[in-house]
């Protein structure tokens, strides 16, 4: 795909309802200006109000459609009667309307009046045919139409679904295509002018099959979204968790509109029926997350939080169980055993699964150029972890037309044809997928795609051990991947970490820390810190913290520059390997901050340090040593959690000078581009001296705890912990006239933590966080 980004420097959005304003706030997000135009509300004074309305509603949200709240500046407010003509400045216009045809239609004619020639025009429809919108419409007008469908939220949501037709001239596609993978982070799939494309005719086929199968079955919600779920690789929230966060007044709508919209000889059509149960829960206010509850409500009778699900066959709530399938246990994450289970779960799974699995080969041929496309689909628009053609795969192909034929479900041809095959193989560490024409292709990557499984299927690693393992990514560059639970850091990580750092000194030019996980690093590893206080281990404790100390040292200065390439969760440790890198470059969606104050502790492998050092070398920053200390305190001690690379900016957890990816499947490519460009002439940074505050700056820490505490805003233990890191951060008894080594502040922070780790109140909050992953507040 080229590189044309530059053909679009700004956006319009036409339609400022919940998607199309966060659709302009994730433009916003890339740097881009974007007009938001709504109507003009009735007897309004304001005439901008609906467009203003949103976006002061989005900077509310939580979670949030904008990465940063300075972004909401890139957002123009208008209306459409009085600031249509202003799309005149505007490469690409994005109609998100009331789906409406008529409404549509005329909007576009308005907008084909003014806008300039050669700009996009696209429809975030998702019900709509796109020959159907552009039916009657002028040529020039459908050349430059296309249909963009986003997934909400659309900050969040990886999927971008994208339409045109034979009247598309060439290059709208590609254009808007490589705008949304570069800039807005998005896996463009292109489709068919099928009814729902391609994920929400398969999602939502899939979840009326759950439905219904449930029902039929008498099983609970409890049940069905546990056998829905970690066995297929599908998220916990199951199908009836999910139907409660889209929204269960969407459902009855967008399942006539699929009923309504598909040939009759389509399997859609055996599993349809209108559901009683809502319509009832819609009537009642039940509309999932946004209402009062749905499937699933928190009742708070009594001033207490009890969850309660509604009964199936009744439509009555009563207290949540937790499900108890014998089945889901044996199966673990196994499709094939859940399927081959004969309780009433595996019963349950099979009738979804196998009627969902079939119904996805059934489409594939109309909806999509390629089983490829239909996996990525479900998994970045529904969140599976695997996609129904891998998920085809794991079962068997032949095992799955064997199910399918003894249960009475047609088998389509594109299943038929992989009949002794498999839909995915791998030859000499190449990637191939079975073509409609049943021939295999290779798996290729859009230019400027590096990613790690596919070097991993073609190499071993050059060293490591079982927690993490060095990689050559080529160019004289290695990858460090953590691989344990959450990529957690313990001894194991510390070893590969060292082990990394001597190879990389000898056999390569420079290193990424990167990993294909959900998270970077969830942080230490609190089982293994529980189980050493619980047998009093202190010296084991106190010598894991030193060596982690040592080992982030090293790192930071190592004769070779290391760049650090993180997504999702760098908490904790993993923030402080991240914070000891040369350089980052991070994914937007990038969750990080030193969150030790939550479980009782401090951080002790050099987070303390590092935030005072980045703050005092600030060049915007109060200068002195009283500032940087406080700032740091104040991000420490309420565990901040930066909630997108942006944010992390502006906490200092990243230097202004470090890189953001949008596309997560670029992020390894451009971290070892960075990586490379520091190659010549690299200097390891020279070690820092430290003035601090001393127990001036103590004192005041520990009275604004104080006075929060007062406030009912920190608990007692709070102001045990937070009293541990004002020594760190204060520098003890030392005064602003003393000069403090890197080490002297990390034999600080080591003494702290360590205090702290004898103590009941952090192994309670330990434990507490462990049991139900929430901080405790004692």
């Amino acid at each position: 795909m080229p590189n044309v980004t530059s053909d679009i420097k700004q956006v319009a959005v036409i339609g400022a309802g919940v998607m199309g304003a966060s659709i302009a706030a994730h433009i916003a997000n890339s740097g881009t200006p974007v007009l938001l135009l709504d109507i003009v509300p009735d007897g309004a004074k304001n005439r901008n109000a609906v467009a203003e309305g949103a976006v002061a509603k989005m900077l509310k949200t939580d979670p949030a459609p904008f990465m940063s709240k300075r972004v909401a500046k890139l957002v123009t407010c208008g209306n459409i009667e009085d600031d249509l003509d202003k799309i005149a400045k505007c490469d690409w216009i994005i109609e998100a309307v009331i789906e409406r045809l008529d409404i549509k239609q005329d909007l576009y004619r308005k907008i084909d009046a003014v806008r300039a020639k050669g700009s996009v025009i696209s429809s975030n429809t998702s019900t709509i045919p796109h020959a159907t919108l552009i039916d009657g419409l002028d040529k020039t007008f459908a050349q430059d139409f296309i249909i963009t469908h986003f997934f909400n939220p659309p900050r969040y949501m990886r999927l971008l679904e994208l339409v045109g037709s034979d009247a598309t001239r060439d290059g709208v596609i590609d254009m808007v295509a490589d705008f949304a993978d570069r800039k807005l982070g998005k896996t463009c799939v292109t489709c068919h002018d099928e009814p729902g494309f391609i994920a929400n005719r398969l999602g939502v086929y899939w979840i009326q099959a759950a439905m219904v199968e449930a029902m039929d079955r008498k099983l609970t919600v409890e049940e069905a979204d546990s056998v829905i779920g970690r066995p297929f690789g599908i998220p916990k929230t199951g199908v009836f968790g999910l139907m409660d966060l889209v929204g269960l007044d969407l459902m009855p709508h967008v399942q006539s509109s699929m009923a309504g919209a598909l040939d009759k000889s389509d399997p859609f059509h055996a599993i349809y029926r209108e559901s009683e149960l809502v319509s009832t829960l819609i009537a009642d206010g039940y509309t999932g997350r946004k209402g009062k509850g749905g499937f699933y409500r928190l009742n708070r009778d009594g001033g207490g939080k009890v969850k309660e699900s509604v009964d199936l066959q009744t439509g009555k709530f009563s207290t949540s169980e937790k499900a108890r399938v014998s089945s889901v246990r044996a199966a673990g994450k196994d499709p094939r055993k859940m399927m081959e289970a004969t309780d009433k779960g595996g019963q349950y799974g099979r009738a979804v699964m196998g009627k969902t699995l079939a119904y996805a080969a059934f489409i594939a041929e109309v909806a999509a150029n390629s089983i490829v496309d239909v996996d990525d689909a479900m998994k970045l628009g529904y969140a599976w972890k695997t996609g129904p053609f891998e998920l085809i795969d794991a079962i068997g192909v032949d095992a799955l037309i064997s199910m399918l034929e003894e249960d009475g479900v047609d088998v389509p041809p594109l299943l038929k044809k992989a009949a002794g095959k498999s839909f995915y193989k791998v030859e000499d560490g190449q990637l191939f997928y079975l073509g409609f024409d049943g021939e295999y292709t290779a798996v290729t990557r859009p230019d400027g795609v590096i990613l790690l499984e596919d070097i991993k299927r073609k190499s071993e690693p050059v060293a490591g051990n079982r927690a993490a393992s060095l990689w050559d990514i080529g160019d004289g560059v290695a990858c460090l991947e953590f691989h344990t639970k959450m990529n957690a850091l313990d001894a194991d990580v510390l070893g590969a970490i060292k082990t990394s750092i001597r190879t990389v000194k000898k056999q390569f030019k420079a290193m990424v820390i990167y990993n294909e996980g959900s998270n970077f690093s969830a942080g230490a590893n609190l089982g293994l810190a529980l189980f050493a206080a619980n047998i009093a281990a202190w010296p084991e404790i106190e010598n894991l913290v030193e060596t982690g100390q040592e080992t982030y040292k090293a790192l930071k200065y190592s004769p070779f520059p290391v760049v650090g390439a993180p997504s999702g969760l760098a908490l904790g440790g993993g923030c402080e390997v991240l914070l000891h890198c040369d350089a980052v470059q991070a994914h937007g969606e990038t969750y990080i901050g030193l969150v030790e104050p939550g479980v009782g502790l401090i951080p002790a492998w050099g987070g303390c340090k590092e935030m005072i050092r980045r703050w005092t070398e600030n060049p915007k920053f109060v200068k002195g040593p009283m500032a940087p200390s406080a700032k740091a305190f104040e991000i420490i001690s309420v565990a901040t959690v930066a909630k997108s690379a942006m944010e992390a900016k502006e906490n200092l957890f990243f230097r202004e000078s470090d890189g953001i990816t949008m596309n997560r499947n670029r992020l390894l490519a451009d971290a070892k581009e960075r990586a490379l460009s520091m190659v010549e002439d690299y200097e390891a940074p020279e070690e820092f001296t430290y003035r601090l505050p001393g127990e001036s700056a103590r004192v005041a820490f520990e009275m604004a705890v104080d006075g929060f505490h007062r406030l009912g805003k920190a608990t007692d233990y709070d102001r045990v912990v937070a009293g541990e890191l004002a020594k760190v951060l204060s520098g003890g008894d030392t005064d602003v006239t003393e000069e403090l080594s890197e080490d002297d502040m990390l034999e600080m922070e080591r003494e702290g933590f360590m205090r702290l780790v004898r103590n009941e109140g952090t192994m309670a909050r330990v434990e507490h966080m462990l049991l139900t992953g929430k901080p405790l507040r004692n």
